[in-house]
C-alpha cells in the first residue's frame, strides 16, 4: 500500500479508502448496492487492514445507519488499533425509518409520520449537525470522528451557519477535521474564505464523484482543491461498476451488478466504451482487469489523494486493491487521456487562448 497527507493536514491516510456504502442494504435503494452482513462486513474490513488500507468511509444515511453500526462494529469485532485507523463519515440527508415487516401498526404508522412531516432530520444547519454527529458517534460505537464531511449542499442554510457548526464540532473533540462532498466551487471557497476570516475550522477534503468516464471535476474543483490544499476523494470510481469491464454495448451484463437495476451516477455510455476498448489490450498485456486500469488512472492524477472502492465480495476487494500496484506507460496515459478528455467549455476554452502568449513569454 502507499500512503500521503490529507491535503495541507498531517493526516496521513492510504492510497486505497475503503467504502462501505454496501454494508446492510437496508431499504430504498440500497438493496441494489449491496447487502453485506456483519461476518461478511468483518472480512472485508479485516482483509483491506492487512492490505494496509488505514481509510475507511461511510455515511449517516447508508442503510439507514446500518453502514455505521455495522462499520463500528467490524472495528471491534477485528480489534484494529483505534489509532491506526482514519474513519470517516458524513451528515446532511435524512436518516430513513426502515420499518421491520413484522412491525406493529403504530411502529409503522409512526415512521410513516417521520418520514413525511419531520423538517429538521436533514440538511446542513447547526441543530442537524449537532444532532447528527452524536447520532453516527453513537452508532459507530467510537469516542470521535476522524474525517467528518458535509454529504451536500444545503439551499436552506447559510454556509457562515454550516462552517461555524462544524467548526464547533471540531473543538468539542466529536472530530478531527471536517471535509465536503458534492458542493460547487464558488461555495466551497465561499466556505473556506469564511473560515479562514473568522480563524474558524475550514475544509481539509472533497469527496466528489470522478472516474475516468467522468472528468467534469477538472474544469473548476480540480484548480481550487490545487490552489487551497484540497483533497480529492473521488466516489464510484468505476462510475457505479460501469467500468469493470462487465458491461457491452449491447446493454449486456450481469443481472445482479449494481447498475443493471441502478443506472448511476450518469455516463456517456459511447465515451465510456471507447475508453472501456481502449484499456482492454493493456489490461490483456498486463493480466489485470479493466477495473484495475480504471482504478490506477486515478491514482495517476497528481492532485487525487486516495481513491473510495467499494466491494461486495472479498474477490473484488482483493482486485481493487490490487490497482496500487498497477503502473501506466507516459505513451498509455497520453491515449486514455485523450480518449476521455472533456469537451471544451466557456469560460475555460477563453483563459486557455488569452494565457497561450503569456504562458510563451516564460519557456
Amino acid at each position: 500500500m502507499k500512503y500521503t497527507k490529507l491535503g495541507r493536514t498531517g493526516l496521513v491516510v492510504s492510497r486505497i479508502c475503503l467504502g462501505t456504502m454496501t454494508f446492510g442494504g437496508e431499504g430504498g435503494i440500497w438493496k441494489f448496492i449491496g447487502r453485506q452482513q456483519q461476518d461478511e462486513a468483518d472480512v472485508l474490513v479485516r482483509t483491506a487492514f492487512e492490505a494496509g488500507v488505514n481509510f475507511f468511509d461511510t455515511a449517516d444515511v447508508y442503510s439507514a445507519g446500518v453502514s455505521e453500526r455495522m462499520l463500528g462494529q467490524a472495528i471491534r469485532n477485528t480489534s484494529l488499533p483505534r489509532d491506526e485507523i482514519v474513519v470517516a463519515t458524513k451528515v446532511f440527508g435524512r436518516v430513513s425509518s426502515v420499518v421491520a415487516e413484522d412491525a406493529t401498526d403504530a411502529e409503522k404508522a409512526e415512521g410513516e409520520r417521520r418520514e413525511k412531516h419531520a423538517r429538521n432530520i436533514s440538511g446542513l444547519s447547526r441543530k442537524h449537525i449537532f444532532d447528527g454527529v452524536d447520532a453516527s458517534l453513537e452508532r459507530l460505537g467510537l469516542d470521535y470522528i476522524d474525517l467528518y464531511q458535509v454529504h451536500g449542499t444545503d439551499p436552506l442554510t447559510p454556509i457562515e451557519e454550516t462552517v461555524e457548526a462544524l467548526d464547533a464540532v471540531v473543538r468539542s473533540g466529536k472530530a478531527r477535521y471536517v471535509g465536503l462532498c458534492n458542493m460547487p466551487a464558488w461555495l466551497i471557497m465561499k466556505a473556506i474564505a469564511y473560515a479562514e476570516r473568522r480563524g474558524l475550522c475550514r475544509f481539509e477534503s472533497c469527496q466528489m464523484y470522478y472516474s475516468i468516464a467522468g472528468r467534469d471535476l477538472e474544469r473548476e474543483i480540480v484548480p481550487l482543491a490545487n490552489d487551497q490544499q484540497l483533497a480529492i476523494l473521488p466516489w464510484s470510481p468505476l462510475a457505479g461498476g460501469f467500468l469493470s469491464g462487465k458491461f457491452s454495448r449491447d446493454g449486456a451484463g450481469p443481472n445482479d451488478a449494481r447498475r443493471t437495476v441502478f443506472d448511476f451516477p450518469p455516463v456517456d455510455k459511447d465515451k465510456g466504451f471507447d475508453i472501456i476498448d481502449a484499456m482492454r489490450p493493456m489490461a490483456d498485456q498486463r493480466g489485470v482487469s479493466v477495473a484495475q486500469l480504471s482504478l490506477a488512472w486515478l491514482l495517476h492524477q497528481p492532485h487525487v489523494t486516495s481513491v473510495i472502492i467499494g466491494a461486495r465480495t472479498l474477490e473484488q476487494l482483493t482486485d481493487n486493491l490490487a490497482s496500487v500496484n498497477v503502473a501506466y506507460s507516459q505513451d498509455e496515459l497520453a491515449k486514455l487521456n485523450d480518449i476521455s478528455a472533456l469537451v471544451p467549455e466557456y469560460p475555460g476554452w477563453m483563459v486557455d487562448r488569452q494565457g497561450m502568449d503569456r504562458r510563451g513569454s516564460v519557456s
